[in-house]
């Protein structure tokens, strides 16, 4: 199932905790959250070019699926991941938020997560931040799940 296409944000669900967890400011929450984004995707075979309009704001994202990219985040920090695509879903993992997003007919659906890093440190040795995947059963509990539902316009 082919993701191109173009993309307008029907609903969100818990927009504001989310972005606060994340760190962005008040008033930018204020701003964004009756915002009806506008994705545009383009898909040939595994690269993407995605070009997401939030009011005067333009973001724009270039993938190969499986390759290592720069992406980034809701406070605009760049930062390095691999997106991966299993079938009509592709998964992320940037600054400890997981994102599903999952094509179904016209309609796209993507759930972010906020996951837990674990710093290890061993006899003075402290290895890189792990990224680890939890159930959603946990993560849901905490509070801290962002589910966003865009239906295709074009």
């Amino acid at each position: 199932m082919a993701f191109s296409g173009k993309y307008q944000l029907e609903s969100h669900e818990n927009f504001e905790p989310f972005m606060k967890a994340v760190g962005l400011p008040d008033d930018e929450i204020e701003k964004g959250k009756d915002i009806k984004s506008i994705s545009e995707i383009h898909q040939d075979g595994k690269d993407f070019k995605v070009t997401v309009t939030a009011g005067t704001k333009v973001v724009l994202y270039s993938f190969t699926v499986g390759e290592e990219c720069e992406l980034e985040t809701f406070t605009g920090e760049k930062a390095k991941t691999v997106v991966h695509m299993d079938g009509n879903k592709l998964t992320v993992c940037v600054k400890g938020i997981e994102s599903v997003t999952e094509l179904n007919e016209d309609t796209i659906i993507n759930v972010r997560l906020i996951i837990i890093f674990i710093n290890i440190t061993v006899h003075r040795l402290t290895l890189n931040p792990i990224c680890c995947r939890v159930s959603f059963q946990i993560l849901t509990f905490d509070g801290i799940v962002y589910k966003r539902i865009s239906r295709r316009i074009s």
